[in-house]
């Protein structure tokens, strides 16, 4: 038969060089719309029959080249009646199959529009990969932005990976490649095969939308449908929507998932087995939120996930997305928040991911003065690209919404900040003010956190921040960052410097302490001691800690005492709630025969689980986090004796609590402090308790106030302060008789 498909055109579709598939491929009305010309390429056919599906016809195709280019003319009114195909292989099987061809796009124009301007914030619905039915046909629609590619395919088991087969139509200007395949479903796996305008370049890419990821060290993206999970926790959304996260409790578990247990046999646990194991323990402990480290796809083992591959999928170490949803519905259901650490700052190099994604730096700049970091060996992203911070703003809102995440820890945004973060001089690109400022990354973190605290609410964003940027966390309208909260690493680093000297020397560094106080309310802070306090070659935090084994436990619990007791919400990293020795290490299980075997670890972890109940208990702790009217130093310069005593209030002024800490391991008796009202203070808790590996040093339930007026306070009480301990106590009815009444356990 003839065709009037130019020989050249013909020679690029069958070389895999045709990036206008659609206008040869598929029906196309001929003879002044009297006849129709199916065409289709199949290389694995032998043969090829269309089949009318209205009438049965069938008719058989010629096979014009040998690579398997079919094609036949029937006379037939335009549009065309429904069909499909049916092909006898080279092996002699038979197949058969809907004409991707025939489909219209899945995406608009003003999709389209969205996405080059930026504002396509829910662009995951549609890019990537998407089972759905047109016409009663079900398949997979497949969406990729490309822009400087001059062919893109979809490959994958369905066709041999051979990127002749399926060949995506692309749609100007906005550079996105689209294609529905009939037939595929979640299950099958996938690439994108790229040849680029540039230099012949070509590659097979993983979907930088794709749902899911095969496990390391395969790298094909996998088709998911992600609304086949049946969720049971809609009253902790609608609750969250409602909650004031700085007024309300945060003790935040952080935790990563592949090394907090393993199983019998060493290997990691699923996201199921996780949540039939973590979450009765989050709930044991009393903690309130758990921070997981990312579980985005990660190639690499060791880089605990911050060297993102797969932005949309959770690693398929654990499990599918849907094994993942169940483990944060569980945490929900139990009430607790869960914490996703997220990854803008940069992404690695890999191949097969979105480094020089289509020939050109399509995420990042080109120039490495602006695109790469020199200390992490990674990709910096190009805020200033419409069309990438699309990729991030969408993705940061499909954990939100489809995951039900209920906040994002932003990773490393000092790096976004500072265009010489990590670099010399000469070595970086001043901005158009001859300024160090990130200009593009700055806009693209306060929209950001605009556009999450708009779409999701209740949910929360914190800055791992760790310079003196001002505003991290105060609203976009005065000129700030826009987060909820910040890492208080100032707070850390002195605190974990102080806690090494010998308790001799604490008082030459007494101001350790103190100073954090003096910026204490410029931002809504956490106060983090977390994974990367224990890494690298730093050791434990317990270890850490100057002095034998009893003064490092004793001073651990005062450690952790002090910091719930100081302004600020909370975060422990895993272990450390019972005084793990070794330094963590992503590659095996965390040490619990130590809580299994030894009375002191149990004590340290009970320590810890009373700390959160009490903190989860006691208003004064969490609602005035951020404001200086809920904090007052009693005593803040004793430097001699290593001792600070302070108040914290809650909303109601006589809900206040009265902390004093001892860093020296000499009991403190008769040391007296101002308190503001008259009356019985309670001993709420006390770390020297035996029941947490104390020697039972204290003041035996509490103390009765003494009309004496002490640090500029109407009245005073006289303590015995327990050696590297804490006391915490309360105003409250006082107990019957001569002696203090134990209160119930917290």
């Amino acid at each position: 038969m003839a065709t009037d498909i130019h020989p050249e055109a013909l020679a690029a579709l069958i070389n895999g060089q045709h990036g206008a598939p659609f206008d040869l491929l598929g029906p196309h009305s001929v003879s002044d719309g009297e006849a129709v010309s199916f065409r289709a390429f199949r290389p694995t056919a032998r043969t090829l029959t269309l089949v009318i599906e209205e009438s049965g016809e069938r008719a058989a195709m010629e096979r014009l080249h040998d690579a398997g280019f079919f094609a036949v003319t029937l006379p037939l009114r335009w549009p065309v009646a429904r069909y499909h195909y049916e092909a006898e292989t080279f092996e002699g099987e038979t197949e058969s199959f809907a004409d991707p061809y025939t489909f219209g796009p899945l995406l608009t124009d003003y999709d389209l529009y969205l996405f080059a301007e930026g504002h396509y914030l829910y662009a995951y619905e549609k890019l990537g990969a998407h089972p759905r039915q047109i016409g009663g046909v079900t398949g997979v629609n497949f969406a990729v932005w490309a822009p400087n590619a001059r062919r893109v395919s979809v490959i994958g088991d369905f066709n041999r990976w051979d990127a002749r087969a399926h060949p995506m139509r692309k749609h100007d200007p906005a550079g996105v490649w689209e294609l529905f395949i009939p037939g595929l479903g979640p299950g099958d796996s996938y690439k994108f095969a790229l040849l680029s305008q540039v230099a012949g370049y070509h590659v097979e890419k993983t979907d930088p939308y794709g749902y899911q990821a095969e496990l390391r060290p395969r790298t094909a993206s996998i088709v998911a449908d992600l609304s086949q999970y049946d969720w049971g926790d809609d009253a902790w959304m609608a609750a969250r929507a409602g909650r004031d996260p700085l007024r309300t409790p945060m003790a935040i578990y952080e935790v990563h998932a592949g090394s907090w247990r393993r199983n019998a046999a060493g290997e990691w646990l699923t996201y199921r087995e996780l949540a039939d194991l973590l979450v009765p323990y989050l709930n044991d402990m009393g903690y309130t939120h758990i921070e997981l480290m990312p579980v985005a796809e990660h190639p690499f083992d060791a880089s605990w996930g911050y060297q993102v591959t797969g932005y949309f999928a959770p690693t398929s170490r654990y499990g599918s997305p849907q094994d993942f949803m169940y483990l944060v519905d569980a945490c929900h259901q139990h009430g607790i928040g869960v914490i996703l650490d997220w990854v803008p700052a940069h992404f690695p190099k890999d191949g097969h991911a979105l480094s020089y994604f289509d020939g050109t730096h399509l995420y990042e700049h080109a120039d490495a003065r602006q695109g790469e970091h020199p200390d992490w060996g990674t990709y910096i992203f190009n805020y200033g690209r419409n069309e990438v911070r699309t990729f991030l703003l969408t993705n940061a809102l499909y954990w939100l919404k489809v995951f039900h995440i209920d906040g994002l820890r932003v990773d490393a945004v000092s790096s976004m900040l500072y265009l010489d973060y990590g670099r010399r001089a000469g070595e970086w690109i001043p901005n158009q003010y001859g300024g160090n400022e990130n200009l593009p990354a700055i806009t693209f973190l306060r929209e950001f956190n605009a556009v999450v605290h708009r779409e999701a609410p209740g949910a929360v964003t914190i800055a791992e921040e760790s310079t003196a940027w001002p505003m991290v966390s105060r609203p976009t309208y005065i000129g700030g960052l826009g987060f909820t909260l910040k890492w208080n690493m100032g707070w850390m680093h002195d605190t974990l410097d102080y806690i090494r000297h010998d308790p001799v020397y604490r008082r030459y560094h007494h101001h350790s302490l103190t100073f954090s106080l003096m910026y204490a309310f410029s931002e809504n802070f956490i106060l983090s001691l977390s994974h990367d306090e224990v890494v690298h070659m730093k050791g434990s935090l317990i270890g850490k800690i100057f002095g034998d084994w009893w003064q490092k436990f004793a001073t651990l619990r005062l450690l952790y005492g002090y910091q719930y007791t100081h302004p600020g919400k909370k975060l422990l990293f895993m272990g450390q709630e019972f005084g793990q020795w070794a330094e963590w290490s992503e590659a095996h299980s965390l040490d619990w025969h130590l809580v299994e075997q030894f009375p002191m670890h149990q004590k340290m972890q009970a320590w810890t689980r009373d700390l959160n109940r009490l903190y989860a208990t006691q208003p004064a702790l969490y609602e005035k986090d951020f404001t200086p009217d809920g904090f007052r130093w009693i005593e803040a310069n004793d430097a001699e004796q290593s001792v600070f005593s302070y108040i914290r209030f809650a909303n109601d002024p006589g809900d206040a609590l009265v902390v004093a800490c001892n860093f020296t391991p000499v009991p403190r008796h008769g040391y007296r402090i101002g308190v503001p009202e008259a009356g019985f203070y309670h001993e709420l808790i006390n770390s020297d308790a035996e029941c947490y590996g104390g020697g039972n040093v204290g003041n035996l339930g509490g103390r009765h106030s003494d009309p004496i007026a002490w640090h500029g306070l109407p009245h005073s009480l006289s303590l015995t302060l327990p050696p590297l301990g804490i006391v915490i106590l309360k105003r409250g009815p006082a107990p019957v008789g001569d002696h203090a009444l134990p209160l119930p356990a917290p």
